[in-house]
């Protein structure tokens, strides 16, 4: 199976366990053992010793780390403490060694300006796709712990046994969304629009830029929707430009942190990514496993399509 954007590598995985090991038992160089030659520069041993123990004397151990999202290249963790929250931001290069590091304290969930959305939403594609993560449970949908992406969907598209890909799945056209037209879900003005962002080869991640190819939609009611991980150099638009529902924006790609060709969807209620919440998506005419629904917001495993 494959993981979509916001997925925790393993080279984070073994990175952070490696870290709270040697912090909790007080292995200040071991800490600083396990940091990239550049940090190690940054950072010298002296500096690392006061910070962790800085960090020890205010908040004591640290009793639980859980993933978040990847933010700049950073993987973010909420951090449970002997003495309280903190946000843990860590990035790890491909040798797993440690590029940056710092801890905030921990900011609980804002609440949202709006539940739902108020604007006409219809599906922006062609055809049937597949929601591979989407629904209110952490079960259903791994966003709903990322605040500006608590009610995302990540959509694919499947042959009859399910499989996302023909072939090996090796190349990204093997897939069946690679290149497939994304649409304007509503009205709006573009407030972002990023392009040239190379797509990966299928099972790698880009977390340096996250989102990848991607675009903003603003509309006349401040939703702000967002669709990432376009093909490179496919997008249409540009900010500025109004758009009307239905117009075509780019094709789907494999840009940014992705794993295989898809579509990352998602309503925020500000343009800020850092300070804003997600907003749950209804769509209003579709077509669900067959069904025809009308203001429904998919959850995973729905087979999805524009009503006929």
């Amino acid at each position: 199976m494959f993981t979509f954007a916001q997925t925790e590598s393993n080279y984070s995985k073994i990175t952070i366990a490696k870290f709270v090991k040697y912090y909790n038992a007080n292995q200040q160089d071991s800490v600083f053992s396990i940091f990239s030659p550049k940090t190690q520069q940054e950072l010298p041993l002296e500096k690392t010793k006061a910070f962790l123990t800085q960090l020890k004397s205010r908040y004591g151990n640290i009793k639980q780390v859980d993933f978040q999202s990847y933010q700049n290249g950073f993987g973010v963790y909420k951090t449970e403490l002997d003495k309280g929250l903190l946000t843990l931001s860590i990035a790890v290069d491909n040798n797993k060694a440690i590029t940056g590091l710092f801890a905030k304290p921990y900011e609980a969930v804002i609440a949202a300006k709006m539940l739902r959305n108020i604007s006409p939403m219809q599906l922006p594609f062609k055809g049937e796709w597949t929601v591979f993560w989407g629904g209110d449970t952490k079960e259903q949908n791994y966003h709903v712990a990322v605040n500006f992406q608590k009610n995302a969907f990540d959509i694919i598209m499947t042959n009859q046994q399910g499989k996302s890909y023909k072939t090996d799945g090796k190349t990204n056209a093997d897939y069946y969304a690679f290149a497939q037209p994304l649409l304007a879900p509503c009205d709006g003005e573009i407030v972002l629009a990023v392009d040239g962002v190379k797509d990966n080869i299928p099972g790698t991640l880009n977390p340096m830029f996250t989102t990848g190819n991607s675009i903003l939609i603003k509309t006349k009611n401040n939703e702000y929707i967002l669709l990432a991980h376009f093909k490179q150099n496919t997008i249409t638009v540009k900010q500025g430009d109004k758009v009307k529902q239905g117009q075509q924006l780019g094709l789907c790609g494999n840009s940014g942190n992705s794993s295989e060709p898809h579509l990352h969807f998602h309503i925020q209620d500000d343009e800020d990514f850092y300070h804003t919440m997600g907003v749950k998506c209804y769509f209003n005419q579709l077509q669900v496993n067959g069904v025809s629904k009308s203001d429904y917001s998919p959850v995973k495993g729905d087979k999805i399509k524009v009503a006929n």
